[in-house]
């Protein structure tokens, strides 16, 4: 992956040519891990052994962070002049961009010490990113061209692949294939890793595009700092898939890093938030991530955690890994609320819970972040979406929680049958069942009331206004006469309690 565009860097094209920082807006409280680094931050990126690269484009060094600590190791790697982008070979070496000395820098991630002061490549180099295959390749925004750097001898062997206007970032996809985004031209070139030749000089993306990183379905997706959007390439056809994908409210879309779960971090310069792209449905979820001052690079750790440098505040910003949330027990409970329930999960650490858009009470996480101990709020009857949120994002059961009116305890009395012998006559023609409500006393109409004689369904009926239903007799007496009487039955509802009672027969 690369890193950004640094606004002011000497050397670059003018402010109507390239994107500008503009007027970020106000710095907001963090509730998030901010680690101090060293004068400018831009890029980041980080090594298999855990440590975090940061490159300082002012303080001309680079800073690196134990992400298993989130503490600085080595406060300052002398490298050259203005670095910007930073990226990790297979064999553990780092490679520095430096922008206004137009060299790479070589770090050994094992010991952090130089060991390759400077590779000349192009004319202000910024992005870099290296290939299965061990090439590093280079993007040099001022002669529009991209170097190619042999990881493994540290040895330019490609000085220079045209591609389009002012290359910036560029990434490498599982197949081989380098994707370079071109500001001023709108477009993404493709190079053939194994070849060194382009393959797809221009595929159309949005207005200034950025950065690009490769999702785990193979996909690349590309920031757009004037369309404010992401664009979505397949890098099987090389096509764009579907439409740009809007990252508002975030402001001026600069670095995008993809996690293994696949959500998408994308830092908005102008906004200082992250935003968070699901890349299995190409939406936008939860709502954008507060961090620092001018946010820029973005990288992954191993750890699952996201690591973000602000250029005006000096600093990275740690997301914590995005939350998962699998289950709700019980999943259902009075619409008075107070219903313990456990949710289970991943990442979990610091979340608030809510149930229905309302929050929960009494929250309480367990140690590893997998667990969560909460009573429900009041709700309204009826299916309720239960959501977490951390400082890493949130998710949600959409309709995981059921609310249910309290229950009420019922009576059902049934009239007798009544009869005349001989010679046999029916002196009342209808069953009669009542139905009341034990808690309130009062009579419930509008139910449905079963009647039934032996394994015989008599019918049913609806009780009325005075909780009684009434069922014709006539034809269906003898049957009740055979069974000794007959029951009525009321099935229950979400809020009333079923109930029985059973008429005799009477023979005066």
């Amino acid at each position: 992956m690369s890193t950004n565009f640094q606004p002011g860097l000497p050397g670059l094209l003018s402010a109507a040519a390239l994107p500008t920082a503009g007027t970020a807006a106000p710095i907001r409280l963090l509730a998030l891990t901010t680690i101090p680094v060293g004068d400018h931050p831009v890029g980041v990126a980080v090594a298999a052994n855990g440590n975090a690269y940061v490159t300082n484009s002012s303080s001309n060094d680079v800073t690196v962070i134990d992400t298993a600590t989130d503490t600085v190791i080595v406060p300052s790697i002398p490298v050259g002049s203005g670095p910007t982008g930073v990226a990790v070979a297979p064999n553990g070496k780092a490679y520095v961009v430096n922008t206004s000395s137009y060299t790479v820098t070589v770090i050994d991630t094992a010991t952090n010490t130089v060991i390759v002061p400077s590779i000349p490549v192009g004319t202000v180099p910024v992005g870099v990113a290296v290939a299965p295959n061990g090439n590093a390749y280079v993007t040099n925004l001022s002669d529009f061209t991209v170097t190619v750097i042999d990881t493994a001898t540290d040895t330019v062997i490609v000085p220079s692949i045209p591609v389009g206007m002012n290359p910036y970032g560029v990434t490498v996809a599982p197949n081989g294939n380098a994707y370079v985004t071109n500001v001023i031209s709108g477009d993404v070139t493709v190079i053939d890793s194994a070849t060194n030749t382009v393959i797809v000089p221009s595929i159309p993306v949005g207005n200034s595009p950025y950065d690009v990183a490769i999702a785990p379905n193979g996909n690349a997706y590309v920031t757009a700092f004037f369309g404010n959007n992401v664009t979505v390439i397949n890098t099987t056809t090389n096509t764009v898939v579907g439409a740009p994908i809007p990252v508002t409210p975030g402001i001026n879309p600069t670095g995008i890093a993809i996690a293994p779960d696949g959500k998408a971090y994308v830092a908005d310069l102008n906004s200082n938030d992250v935003t968070v792209i699901d890349t299995t449905t190409n939406t936008v979820v939860c709502t954008p991530i507060p961090v620092g001052s001018i946010p820029f690079g973005v990288a992954v750790a191993p750890n699952g955690k996201i690591y973000v440098t602000n250029q005006s505040s000096d600093d990275v910003s740690v997301i914590p890994p995005f939350p998962t949330l699998t289950s709700i027990s019980p999943n259902q409970g009075l619409t008075t609320g107070g219903t313990p329930v456990t949710l289970t999960g991943t990442n979990l650490t610091g979340a608030t819970v809510t149930i229905g858009g309302n929050p929960a009470t009494g929250v309480n996480v367990n140690p590893g972040g997998t667990a969560i101990h909460a009573f429900t709020p009041p709700g309204a009857p009826g299916p309720a979406t239960v959501t977490v949120k951390t400082d890493g994002g949130c998710a949600s059961l959409v309709n995981g929680f059921t609310y249910v009116s309290p229950s009420h305890a019922t009576s059902l009395t049934a009239t007798p049958a009544l009869a005349k012998l001989f010679p046999p006559q029916v002196y009342f023609p209808f069953l009669t069942a009542t139905l009341k409500d034990l808690v309130t006393g009062l009579p419930v109409p509008g139910q449905t009331i079963t009647f039934k004689t032996g394994t015989q369904v008599l019918g049913t009926a609806t009780t009325n206004a005075q909780g009684t239903a009434k069922l014709d007799e006539t034809l269906t007496f003898p049957l009740i006469l055979a069974n000794g009487g007959y029951d009525a039955l009321f099935a229950g509802t979400g809020t009333l309690l079923p109930s029985s009672a059973h008429g005799e027969v009477l023979t005066p």
